[in-house]
């Protein structure tokens, strides 16, 4: 069901237009009765909202921000978390609303999810570590079924050269500092290449993309009401195309030898599901890397919408520039260590 966009809404201000009237309008469109209850959850690539239903559960709402995805990889999205709802893993797909989990309204793409509650998991308990493994084995035992073609794969490229090459076009960076931050992410950038090229020809598969705690509930079970304890995974929107361990290293904290372990007890879990190669693991320092560069990039694209401003006061400062070129440095020592599980 598709509106005439709201003239408030501009690249600028991507979701100025999306107004309290407008949402309840958009999910009345996709067929629920909105009692009025809205609740913001934590979300500034998007903006998602818990909102409340007569006579029934409240529905979790995501407006996608404009420009960001095409239709099509929205939709490539939806039907990779579909398949793993099939398959009797733990994701939460959208609700198919006359005829698409695809809408718009307002000039805004939306989509309806049920609500799932739960909390963050434990990751220092080796049991939860050994669980989640399962699960993303079987996430992957799916995603290596068929490839994405919309949607971008996490490579150097695309997430380490676009984003340098992105913020000094820009110039994001304190002119002090420019030269400093430029030769770091240049020094970064060859550590990560030298990393893949150890590597070698590693598995490409569809991933979760994002797999951190945060994007992690964990549910106990209700006894009454039934269902099972465990992990359920949210937030598919940073689903690409990469290496298996791209949905692993950002379950591991702590020092080196805590990160062994941790490791140990994911692939333990994992390996029931699927095959993982220990080659990739030569590859946890450079993916850490190119997230680093990336985030800063993502930070600088979106200043314009006014969430991030306020979320994060301290981005752009020259204290933020010369903490990220130490950050830079010492990712460049660390991806010429020995991988995780060596000697």
């Amino acid at each position: 069901m598709v509106t005439s966009p709201d003239p408030a809404a501009s690249p600028d201000i991507p979701f100025a237009g999306l107004t309290p009237d407008l949402i309840l309008d958009a999910l009345e469109a996709a067929g629920f009765m909105p009692d009025g209850r809205l609740l913001a959850l934590n979300s500034y690539e998007n903006r998602v909202w818990q909102v409340g239903v007569e006579d029934g559960a409240p529905m979790v709402m995501k407006f996608y921000r404009p420009g960001r995805w095409s239709d099509a990889a929205i939709l490539e999205e939806h039907a990779f978390v579909r398949q793993l709802a099939e398959a009797e893993i733990p994701a939460v797909p959208p609700l198919d609303c006359g005829g698409s989990t695809l809408l718009s309204h307002g000039g805004f793409r939306f989509a309806v999810f049920p609500r799932c509650g739960g909390r963050e998991p434990e990751l220092n308990r080796a049991d939860t570590l050994t669980w989640l493994g399962r699960f993303i084995g079987r996430i992957h035992a799916v995603g290596a079924t068929q490839p994405y073609v919309h949607r971008p794969a996490l490579d150097v490229e695309t997430f380490g050269v676009a984003p340098r090459d992105w913020l000094l076009a820009q110039d994001c960076i304190p002119a002090d500092l420019r030269p400093a931050w430029q030769a770091a992410a240049d020094l970064a950038i060859e550590g990560v290449r030298r990393c893949y090229e150890r590597a070698g020809d590693v598995a490409l598969l569809r991933l979760h993309g994002d797999c951190h705690r945060g994007n992690l509930l964990w549910i106990e079970a209700d006894q009454a009401r039934g269902g099972s304890t465990g992990p359920h995974f949210v937030d598919f929107d940073d689903s690409r195309t990469g290496p298996a361990v791209q949905d692993l290293w950002m379950l591991l904290e702590g020092d080196r030898a805590s990160m062994q372990s941790q490791l140990a007890d994911i692939v333990a879990g994992y390996e029931d599901f699927a095959e993982f190669s220990t080659r990739e693991l030569h590859l946890v320092e450079a993916l850490r890397t190119l997230r680093l560069l990336h985030y800063s990039a993502w930070l600088a694209s979106r200043w314009n919408d006014p969430a991030f401003p306020a979320a994060f006061p301290w981005f752009g400062t020259a204290r933020y520039w010369q903490d990220r070129i130490l950050e830079l440095r010492e990712q460049i020592a660390l991806m010429d260590e020995p991988p995780l599980w060596s000697s």
